[in-house]
């Protein structure tokens, strides 16, 4: 199979209309690129899903603040090209900044309240530039269904409500983590991990898994499972908590006793290395 390269908006969204004329379902999974098993499993299933298959590679500077990652953030575009051939990819949009940002552009996209915490609250700007791209890319590629993976939970919930407030007609579809084996979520940015720093990272991991046996055995406490997680990853050298929290899976407000869902997030540096994770506590059916 054939996957056609689209550097151009304008050219792309022709195509697009072109797909919408025979009918088709168009699945879009947008991503920074230096893609691994987290988003082959995402385009796996919008190939389940949709008729044409759509991944956007494009790192995003409006996301990226002043002393973050933005310069050297990993990027294979051979690689993540090779990649979407193997799973059977329609298009692939690689647009470069200029595209997207043209000289003089000044329209961004705040989603209010639901990003004053968690990352927001640590990285000011971050989704005001993830809800600006997004929505262009929505208007580029017209989805029937965009596929995010549950790890950045915070932004499939903005996502989920940008399109939601703005009469967006595609589903959002949040899709579970994928793990290592040794437990850690895939990410891009676990390159920079070194040996020892991989190790350590694993702790998060541990702690989300005890923040849940301890909610499965009934603790209602946010604040006990929280420090009984911080416990776990303290014990860890080059480990530095950023935030733990339990929040409502809506508006993801803080919640200081546990219903019957939440989720538990929670963002750690390891070295120089920022991880998030997080993972769902749900009542079992009685």
């Amino acid at each position: 199979m054939v996957v056609k390269i689209y550097r151009s908006a304008r050219s792309l969204t022709k195509k697009v209309c072109d797909v919408k004329k025979q009918g088709k379902t168009i699945g879009l999974v947008p991503t920074m690129g230096f893609l691994h098993e987290g988003h082959m499993s995402l385009i796996r299933r919008a190939r389940e899903d949709t008729d044409c298959v759509m991944v956007s590679i494009f790192v995003n500077p409006a996301q990226f603040g002043p002393k973050e990652d933005f310069k050297k953030y990993p990027r294979d575009f051979k690689r993540d090209f090779s990649l979407c051939e193997k799973e059977n990819v329609d298009i692939v949009f690689a647009p470069k900044v200029e595209e997207m940002y043209p000289e003089n552009y000044a329209t961004y996209i705040n989603v209010e309240k639901i990003t004053d915490t968690l990352c927001g609250a640590s990285r000011p700007g971050h989704f005001r530039g993830v809800a600006t791209v997004v929505a262009k890319l929505f208007n580029i590629t017209m989805p029937d269904i965009a596929y995010f993976g549950q790890k950045d939970i915070q932004q499939a919930v903005v996502i989920k409500k940008m399109a939601e407030d703005l009469n967006m007609s595609v589903r959002i579809k949040a899709m579970p983590i994928v793990r290592e084996k040794d437990g850690l979520a895939m990410s891009s940015r676990n390159i920079y991990l070194n040996l020892e720093e991989r190790m350590q990272a694993q702790s998060i991991y541990k702690s989300l898994k005890l923040a849940k046996e301890l909610f499965d055995s009934g603790e209602r406490d946010s604040g006990k499972i929280i420090n009984k997680m911080r416990k776990v990853i303290d014990k860890q050298s080059e480990a530095k908590i950023d935030y733990i929290k339990i929040v409502d899976t809506k508006g993801l407000k803080d919640m200081k006793k546990i219903s019957d869902e939440a989720f538990v997030a929670a963002a750690v540096w390891v070295g120089k290395t920022r991880l998030i994770d997080n993972i769902i506590l749900r009542q079992r059916p009685k």
